[in-house]
């Protein structure tokens, strides 16, 4: 065989597995399959929030929340050191609909005697602007006396009430495992820029994401959700 021929052989063989890798490959981008996964997780967070007893008259606040933060997989686990952490979307209210979706991380670190796991569903009301501004900037520690107050939604549709709902951060939380309960004091919620790169093409702020700046029809389901937990509410469901 001469050498026009063998090369012909080489780029034809080459071809064929050029092809083949094109058929095995997924529909869905690569770069954008560990952000789609977290967009439909949070779309289930929201469907069980909403089917909380304990989360009942807060529809009513997540009508004034300024944002939502939806961290679907809180896991907080270990034997003596423990850690916590997952990966959550920021929402924010714009004047007719809820924004794009903002990558973000929730973690920290702990010490003591502790053993188990526990994995966690968590969603966080944003009611001020002040607050908005912080998680925004990655300057968010909960707990540590940055100024922020926090209320927290547990022990049952009575714990509920616009009496106990007031604070900058309000959160609810749905927790399985060992722990005997779930503390976020300390835990840091920092913007995932590289995902937040990944997911729309560019590098972008947060606060373009959450203007309306940029845009991506895979978190409609998402929108909606929320949409329907306010609509249910005023709705008298």
């Amino acid at each position: 065989m001469d050498k026009i021929a063998k090369f012909s052989a080489v780029v034809a063989i080459a071809a064929v597995f050029a092809f083949s890798g094109a058929l095995a490959a997924p529909q869905r981008p690569a770069r954008h399959v560990d952000q789609s996964m977290l967009i439909d997780q949070a779309e289930r967070t929201v469907d069980h929030m909403r089917n909380d007893p304990a989360f009942g008259p807060a529809r009513d606040t997540l009508r004034r929340a300024r944002a939502v933060l939806i961290v679907p997989a809180l896991v907080k686990g270990g034997f003596i050191f423990g850690a916590e952490g997952g990966n959550g979307v920021l929402l924010s209210r714009t004047r007719d609909r809820w924004s794009e979706p903002a990558f973000f991380t929730m973690g920290s670190a702990s010490f003591g005697f502790q053993a188990g796991l526990e994995q966690a569903e968590i969603v966080m009301l944003v009611m001020s602007d002040r607050a908005l501004k912080a998680i925004e900037d990655g300057n968010v520690k909960i707990g540590a006396g940055g100024g922020l107050t926090v209320a927290t939604l547990s022990g049952g549709a009575e714990a509920a009430t616009a009496a106990n709902l007031t604070g900058d951060l309000i959160l609810w939380t749905s927790a399985s495992g060992l722990y005997g309960g779930l503390t976020l004091n300390g835990s840091v919620i920092k913007p995932r820029d590289e995902w937040n790169e990944q997911f729309y093409g560019r590098p972008v702020s947060v606060q373009a994401i959450l203007t309306g700046k940029v845009g991506s029809p895979e978190a409609n389901p998402l929108r909606a959700k929320l949409a329907s937990v306010q609509r249910a509410r005023a709705e008298g469901r």
